[in-house]
């Protein structure tokens, strides 16, 4: 499909706008729980949401007038990597191995995690080819066109379309999750100490617990 090229580049487009949860945000959302817990947690929410993706693809299919088809083929497909692109930028705070520098370059970085379908090591960064060049622009396009052709059933009229849209996409995520999360299993970091709750203005402390001042009768 030629109109892969311009998804792709929508896509390098929009990643860095996306937003991701950085680690102290996702362990203030998830109280109590550790890595594997909160991985679970995203890795279902994506699932569900690739889910809906591909069944509001998959039921306009069966309309009697259905709309441009390949342009809803493409929006599926681009709508998708969004949010398995967050997934993958969520998964890599959760197990500490956040890639440095700006918005931007990790953009770059989490896309190659995706397109690649690998986690990223940060502390061997120099053995990924993060640079946005034509290779990596090539491999994407390819990726996405994969993804797209596999999606074709789910437009056949008389399928049961959202049904099997919702299903391919569930099994391509879970699959992608799965993979990306053995990487960043084997390379993970020890996550930070949390910081200790700030002091209450005019507090005396007792012991170990703060207490409020005495007040004079």
């Amino acid at each position: 499909m030629a109109g892969m090229g311009s998804v792709a580049e929508r896509l390098i487009e929009v990643a860095p706008r996306i937003p991701v949860r950085d680690l102290a945000t996702l362990r203030e959302q998830f109280p109590g729980l550790g890595p594997e817990d909160i991985a679970d947690r995203l890795i279902a929410t994506a699932v569900k949401g690739t889910m809906t993706v591909g069944a509001g693809v998959g039921a306009a299919a069966m309309l009697p007038t259905p709309p441009a088809m390949p342009a809803e083929l493409t929006a599926e497909t681009l709508g998708v990597a969004a949010v398995e692109y967050k997934l993958i930028a969520e998964l890599h705070e959760v197990y500490g191995l956040r890639v440095p520098g700006s918005a931007r370059e990790r953009a770059t970085a989490y896309l190659w995690s995706w397109t690649e379908q690998r986690g990223i090591d940060v502390l061997k960064l120099s053995t990924v080819n993060v640079a946005l060049g034509s290779t990596m622009k090539k491999e994407m396009r390819q990726r996405l066109l994969r993804r797209t052709l596999r999606n074709l059933p789910t437009l056949t009229p008389f399928m049961v379309g959202a049904a099997v849209g919702a299903v391919m996409n569930r099994r391509d995520t879970r699959k992608l999750a799965k993979r990306v999360r053995h990487d960043l299993r084997a390379a993970q970091l020890p996550w930070p100490e949390l910081p200790e709750a700030p002091t209450p203005p005019g507090a005396a402390v007792t012991g170990t617990l703060w207490q409020p001042p005495a007040v004079e009768s």
